[in-house]
């Protein structure tokens, strides 16, 4: 008999996330209490038979503001999830039914989906064609990355050196040649690496909060073991760091930074085997370099990211991508066809009359 029930305690939540199969970080109790920041509130459902969890889904839910109080409605997502065996065909529709349900208990006009489901395989295909005979569609916004390069980590050290390029290798070794060393950081190291982010922001063109927004993750991810700092330094000056977070068996390399004077040094190669020696030996198996191309084309702009995340030996991994449901179909397309047909008018318009503030437009989320 399957059971669905609301949690409302971190220990029972993570607990269960962690004996379903690959338990994401994006889906612990800690990320849903980060997401209140941006008016997002957080469900845990957790779907039972015979009293042991065999599914999960934290459900974000955020009402739609548009230039005033909010309206009535929402959207909803399931960030790199629900967790589940997607091979049990029954398991699959009760719980995706559940959630349709829940969505429009919600008022949410759709509910996102995006799991770490492979399209390239049997079982891609089956679920691919579960979501369309529910009425589910590709999503034309997808929040995260589709595809990402992921390294075994179980094989020895030794044999994960190997397994990279030979460029890779010496490069590894010129950083430690150069002096480059790579430490743990502290809470109290992340304006430092606040302050790499913003450079690496500016030179690669990528949108950076203010430290308030990043503080409110890093610092309560550090505080439970779930995040790593790590920097490297050359004559006890900070040039580079990494953020990685950990659920499980699984490290994420979500956050990276450098300054410019120090690309000749590469400090980034050796940050990386670094941080793939912590996984290691925190006992994950997988280290996951968080996004890589749609389509492995050097005319892709993730390319250059790509050939460097591929030169440590990891595999090209895809996913199904993120999927919509609508719960009211006109709604959805007003919220997905219409408004930013009618934000885009209103810019060009904008721009015909008043001129850009120097620096352009913000960058939107």
């Amino acid at each position: 008999m399957l059971t669905l029930t609301d949690v409302r305690d971190q220990a029972t939540w993570d607990g269960a996330l962690l004996r379903l199969p690959q338990p994401h970080v994006l889906q612990s109790w800690a990320w849903g209490e980060t997401k209140a920041q941006t008016e997002w509130r957080a469900r845990r459902l957790l779907w039972l038979e015979n009293g042991q969890p065999v599914a999960a889904a934290g459900l974000l839910v955020r009402r739609l503001r548009v230039g005033g109080p909010g309206l009535p409605a929402a959207v909803a997502y399931v960030p790199k999830g629900p967790l589940l065996d997607w091979t049990d065909s029954g398991l699959t529709e009760a719980v995706l039914h559940s959630l349709e349900r829940e969505a429009r208990r919600a008022g949410a006009i759709f509910l996102k989906i995006d799991p770490d489901v492979r399209p390239d395989e049997p079982l891609g295909e089956a679920t691919l064609a579960t979501l369309l005979r529910h009425g589910w569609r590709s999503s034309a916004e997808q929040i995260q990355f589709r595809n990402t390069v992921i390294n075994d980590l179980s094989p020895d050290e030794e044999s994960l050196l190997a397994a990279m390029k030979p460029k890779w290798r010496y490069n590894i070794r010129l950083a430690e040649k150069r002096s480059v060393c790579v430490r743990g950081g502290s809470p109290a190291d992340l304006p430092l690496f606040y302050a790499m982010y913003v450079e690496t922001g500016r030179r690669d063109h990528f949108l950076v909060r203010p430290y308030s927004y990043y503080q409110q993750i890093w610092e309560p991810f550090l505080a439970q073991g779930l995040a790593h700092l790590l920097l490297a330094q050359v004559d006890g000056a900070p040039v580079a760091g990494v953020i990685l977070f950990r659920f499980g068996t699984t490290s994420w390399y979500f956050y990276g930074a450098s300054t410019a004077q120090s690309r000749p040094l590469m400090p980034n190669y050796a940050l990386q085997w670094a941080a793939m020696r912590w996984a290691k030996a925190a006992g994950c198996t997988r280290y996951n370099w968080w996004g890589a191309p749609d389509v492995l084309d050097e005319s892709d702009p993730m390319w250059g990211v790509y050939r460097f995340k591929a030169g440590f030996g990891g595999e090209f991994v895809q996913s199904i991508g993120a999927y919509d449901y609508p719960t009211q179909r006109l709604l959805y397309w007003l919220y997905c066809v219409g408004m930013p047909r009618l934000l885009e008018a209103g810019r060009r318009r904008h721009r015909v009359t008043s001129p850009a503030p120097e620096g352009g437009e913000e960058q939107s989320e």
